[in-house]
């Protein structure tokens, strides 16, 4: 008999290693996880493949040992590295959750009941064109300025749209059993962790800050003071990933969902970040490149969607995220340092 699990791809990512955490304080729950690196795990709940979501051969592997019961598809090439290696980014962002969502889609036709399939996408999707627009369209909703300007933008826009139409498809095909694929997607702000290290993204410039102060080493801020994007502490992002799955596909008025914590610029999260760590020496060089795509992203985003459909609301604003989470933990950990 087949093992039904939930099966978390990207498993050893930021993201990744909260949700596992998350996810192992119900005894019940049986976690399947993916990654290309080795897990060192010893948790019984938890199962770890190493392997690449390209490997038509894993993901068959998958299919006929477990029941897979809900995805949570974390597993990306992050901004910053899919502009230098766009055609790789595509084939992990893309066919790899193309791969998924069929695997997904034949689940639930097999299971008779819909395969939950969570997807992060992120405020890369968006793109406003220069500052000024920027400037005058502070706050933004779901359907507005999805015009990326990155391969990464570009390839978590069109998985949104590939998780809606398979959600149609499969619903359509299956008119005569109620089972269809259950896609449901979060943007992401930029995600700040205490306990993970930032791994590519072009929003890390503010948990780069925070980790090079609390080492104690000099850090040269790739943006203007002036960017301003929105921020979220991970805890946050975990609860919201948890409650998306959680509610009633009745409730849910759209497939995907911004949700956001804070918008801070990078000369706030200095000024948070000397608070703390008075010594530190922060400095702004910014990259041409980096800065271009931050300056395409808006100020905020406008979660009202969310908070009216499944109850979203953030625990941690900015005052709470530095000085109840980040701080604290990221000071912690290199107190030995």
């Amino acid at each position: 008999m087949r093992k039904k699990v939930t099966l978390i791809t990207g498993a050893l990512g930021e993201i990744g290693q909260a949700l596992i955490e998350a996810l192992t304080q119900d005894i019940s729950t049986r976690i399947l996880t993916l990654d290309i690196r080795d897990a060192d795990t010893t948790h019984p709940a938890v199962t770890h493949l190493k392997g690449d979501i390209l490997d038509s051969g894993l993901l068959s592997r998958i299919i006929s040992e477990y029941e897979v019961e809900a995805i949570y598809h974390l597993a990306a090439l992050l901004s910053t590295r899919s502009e230098f290696t766009p055609e790789a980014a595509h084939k992990v962002n893309v066919e790899g959750t193309l791969k998924l969502l069929h695997l997904a889609a034949d689940q639930s036709e097999w299971r008779g009941q819909p395969v939950k399939f969570i997807f992060p996408s992120s405020i890369a999707a968006y793109g406003l064109p220069d500052l000024e627009t920027k400037a005058k369209y502070p706050t933004v909703k779901e359907h507005e300025w999805n015009t990326p300007g990155t391969m990464y933008g570009c390839n978590k826009l069109y998985c949104e749209m590939l998780g809606g139409y398979y959600s149609r498809r499969y619903r359509q095909l299956s008119e005569e059993h109620p089972v269809m694929l259950d896609f449901r997607c979060v943007r992401f702000p930029g995600l700040i962790s205490a306990f993970t290290v930032p791994s590519g993204g072009t929003s890390d410039y503010g948990p780069e800050m925070l980790h090079a102060a609390a080492k104690g080493e000099p850090y040269a801020c790739f943006v203007r003071p002036d960017t301003a994007i929105p921020f979220m502490a991970m805890p946050d992002a975990i609860t919201a990933l948890l409650q998306l799955a959680a509610a009633p596909r009745e409730s849910l008025s759209r497939l995907v969902y911004n949700v956001t914590s804070f918008s801070l610029s990078a000369e706030q999260i200095r000024q948070l970040t000397l608070q703390a760590f008075p010594n530190t020496q922060i400095t702004f060089e910014p990259h041409l490149k980096r800065q271009g795509i931050v300056d395409t992203w808006p100020i905020d985003l406008d979660d009202s969607a969310a908070r009216r459909d499944w109850g979203w609301k953030p625990e941690h604003d900015a005052e709470r995220s530095f000085r109840d989470y980040l701080i604290p933990n990221i000071a912690r950990r290199y107190r030995g340092a």
